[in-house]
């Protein structure tokens, strides 16, 4: 069986609702008006009574005497009076009036005869100190008042339409809320089977849910599309990488295979294709570190450390000359980050000066804590890098120089670099001036729990 829609399932509660409240509607004036209709007989009852009081009293010769105005039965109600011993001296009970009610003084009740519910109120008119009279009310209390009666007419009558018209207006209206999102998401079905990232979802004017949503869609296109771009291209950048060691190696076995070497050309092949399947093993490594910077499974563990000391470490564990490297390093500098990413990033920067440098080439690493930011620097007297190039070098396999391929990289290790930096909250730049040398500037935020200037 096919799920109803929202839709549906949105008018459906919709009718319920109404037809809840206008049930709670009708149970309420019901109960209103029968209160009303009890009170209104007796109010009656009472002021009916009080009108015939007056013409009630007791003669010299204790004969009871009645006004011209008094009347035994009027607007419903019988009235009696009775003597201090409670025998009936006026008046006559209602026929269906059987029970035998004990007088209480100025208060009106129910009572339940057999032929039916009475309203009773008595008063006692004192004659002199010691005699009196009991005056009684009795009004037969309504069983089906005309309000009622009225009420569930209507109620029968109108309360089908009201539903009908509660189920139609609330399909228009859950119609007419879930157009936009039916347009989203029509529109993202013809990306989906049109294969289009770039197309995007129309937004719905306003700022609504609807809005908000179709520029959350959009922002995810852009995202995907992005995401979708750079694989491709990483896809053909390390296809192209690959295939250069692969192809020299492929050679050589092929050359050996086919002309016999004497057994230093073998050493040097052999050679030869060790660089090689280095070369792969590196690049693969790369590729598979950034892969994971890139989806968070790095293992990222942001805590306080001394920026100074790591930089101390990996200056000291450098297989490049001592005289052609030099570090500068002051006090302690704290900062909040992943010692193993930041050691990775300063060799990368510090292997990118010395590939990249002139023979004789010089590396100067320097750190100082300034305000609220430390600050990193890594700077080579070698080539430079020109202008136009100095954005490109951020992206991936990109070289400046790409004769030194063979011995420089792959052109990921500055990639990898502007990643670490920006999962840190930091900021990687750089100044570089052809035939002079360039320098690269970490920024990082300081960890003021543990840093003082």
């Amino acid at each position: 069986m096919k799920r109803r829609s929202v839709q549906v399932r949105l008018t459906l509660w919709y009718t319920l609702l109404m037809a809840g409240m206008a049930g709670l509607l009708l149970v309420f004036l019901l109960v209103i008006s029968g209160a009303v209709s009890r009170q209104t007989a007796m109010d009656q009852l009472e002021t009916t009574l009080r009108e015939n009081l007056s013409q009630v009293s007791l003669g010299d010769d204790g004969s009871l005497q009645l006004g011209e105005d008094f009347s035994f039965y009027q607007n419903g109600v019988y009235t009696l009076v009775y003597s201090q011993s409670q025998a009936l001296l006026a008046g006559q009970v209602p026929v269906s009036f059987t029970a035998s009610e004990p007088f209480q003084n100025g208060q009106t009740r129910p009572v339940d005869g057999e032929g039916g519910r009475y309203y009773v109120l008595d008063f006692w008119v004192p004659q002199g100190w010691e005699s009196g009279l009991w005056v009684r009310g009795i009004l037969e209390a309504p069983e089906n008042p005309q309000l009622l009666t009225n009420l569930m007419f209507i109620a029968m009558v109108t309360l089908p339409a009201f539903l009908l018209l509660a189920a139609l207006g609330g399909y228009g209206i859950a119609r007419r809320a879930f157009r936009p999102l039916k347009e989203i998401t029509s529109t993202a079905a013809a990306i989906n089977e049109a294969a289009d990232l770039s197309a995007r979802v129309a937004v719905p004017p306003g700022d609504h849910e609807f809005s908000r949503l179709a520029a959350t869609f959009n922002q995810m296109f852009a995202r995907l599309e992005e995401a979708f771009e750079a694989e491709k291209q990483f896809t053909a950048d390390a296809s192209h990488e690959l295939r250069t060691p692969v192809s020299v190696i492929k050679s050589a076995c092929e050359y050996a295979e086919k002309y016999g070497e004497t057994p230093e050309e073998q050493r040097e092949t052999l050679a030869m294709i060790h660089r090689q399947a280095d070369r792969m093993a590196e690049l693969i490594q790369q590729l598979l570190s950034i892969t994971r910077l890139d989806q968070g499974t790095e293992g990222l563990r942001l805590e306080p450390l001394d920026l100074a000391a790591l930089v101390e470490g990996v200056c000291a564990e450098q297989p490049y000359p001592r005289q052609r490297l030099f570090c500068q390093v002051g006090g302690a500098v704290w900062v909040r980050g992943d010692a193993g990413l930041l050691r990775r990033l300063l060799q990368n920067l510090i292997d990118n000066g010395f590939k990249y440098g002139t023979p004789q080439g010089h590396v100067w690493v320097t750190l100082e804590g300034k305000g609220d930011t430390a600050r990193l620097q890594v700077r080579d007297d070698g080539i430079g890098i020109p202008e136009d190039q100095q954005e490109k070098i951020w992206q991936r396999f990109y070289q400046v120089d790409p004769a030194r391929r063979e011995g420089g990289g792959a052109g990921l290790g500055l990639a990898m670099v502007k990643k670490i930096a920006q999962l840190h909250g930091g900021r990687i730049t750089l100044d570089s001036t052809p035939g002079q040398g360039s320098t690269f500037t970490l920024s990082l935020p300081l960890e003021k729990e543990f840093f003082s200037p």
